[in-house]
């Protein structure tokens, strides 16, 4: 039987979380849909992610007024994904923080990406009517920069290529606590559509070196607590690594993207089928990894009607 598109059959509504993992330190996770994280300062607040559309953005501010009356004044995006970035303008913050790859990002392919993510996953766009267009930063970074939110600390930087090229993470040092974005999943599936398998590991050895007390992830639970900080860096690197190693095998001897694909299900399928978005991300984690085996660096970019090509192909 054919399998529905991407995420077009996942309609149920999810329940949404709002856990406090340090001193005024939030996670809004969503049983796999994408989290948002929160930083309370002094006098004024971030915000690390900004949903997929206004709508689901004002899911996240009803949780941070029940916590702070505080502006908004900060709002961060760990890269360039349409569902992290199109409901910026339900905040009203006063800076739109990404490193200057994500901002290239947008201007390369922002557009193909709102196309293709809309398709993929209608629930998440529910109310997109409200989008005013593509969301540009005010402010760019090319490897760190820090903002105070009065006396708060909070060092943003790029840490290395992972889930994109631009990835950003958020450290708050006074918390020993980080918002990783995609880097880092908690029963997800990684999205590595857009990512560097090679880069990856080292990436996560970088934020392991922060000795994190507590992370907010991309997807999935809330992580608190060094060991289940650990636990959930070391199963997102298996995750990367259970996904390149059969697909760079098969590119190798010039074996077929379809016979890629079997392999890296062959390997993921008993580890990893029960993660969230499992089946969405495994068609495009196996081109993306079947491109990079054969020497594409630069990850090709994804339209809808090369989505719906490659789905085809892989999972019709």
């Amino acid at each position: 039987m054919t399998k529905a598109f991407a995420s077009q059959g996942d309609l149920e509504e999810k329940k949404t979380s709002f856990t406090e993992i340090g001193p005024g330190l939030y996670a809004f996770t969503a049983e796999g849909d994408p989290n948002s994280g929160v930083i309370i300062g002094d006098d004024s607040v971030m915000v690390v992610e900004a949903q997929a559309t206004p709508r689901l953005a004002r899911k996240v501010i009803e949780h941070v007024r029940e916590v702070t009356d505080k502006p908004i004044t900060h709002l961060v995006l760990t890269h360039y994904h349409a569902v992290r970035v199109l409901g910026a303008s339900a905040y009203g913050a006063q800076q739109i923080i990404m490193s200057d790859t994500a901002r290239a990002m947008v201007a390369e392919r922002g557009k193909e990406d709102w196309e293709s993510e809309f398709q993929r996953f209608p629930r998440l766009f529910q109310g997109h009517e409200e989008i005013p267009g593509l969301t540009w930063p005010t402010t760019t970074f090319s490897e760190a920069m820090t903002v105070y939110l009065g006396n708060r600390r909070v060092d943003i930087m790029h840490l290395g290529r992972a889930h994109t090229a631009g990835d950003a993470v958020v450290w708050v040092p006074d918390a020993e606590v980080m918002f990783t974005g995609d880097i880092v999943e908690y029963h997800s599936a990684c999205y590595c559509g857009d990512g560097h398998f090679s880069d990856w590991g080292e990436t996560l050895d970088a934020i392991h070196a922060f000795d994190p007390v507590a992370i907010a992830p991309g997807r999935g639970d809330a992580l608190q607590g060094r060991e289940m900080v650990e636990a959930a860096i070391e199963s997102t690197r298996d995750f990367v690594e259970s996904t390149y190693r059969p697909v760079a095998r098969v590119a190798a001897r010039g074996g077929s993207l379809k016979e890629a694909f079997e392999a890296c299900r062959a390997e993921c399928d008993p580890k990893f089928s029960d993660y969230a978005i499992y089946e969405h991300c495994l068609p495009f984690n196996v081109s993306r990894a079947y491109d990079e085996a054969r020497g594409i660096d630069t990850p090709r970019i994804w339209t809808a009607e090369r989505d719906l090509e490659m789905w085809n192909a892989l999972q019709g």
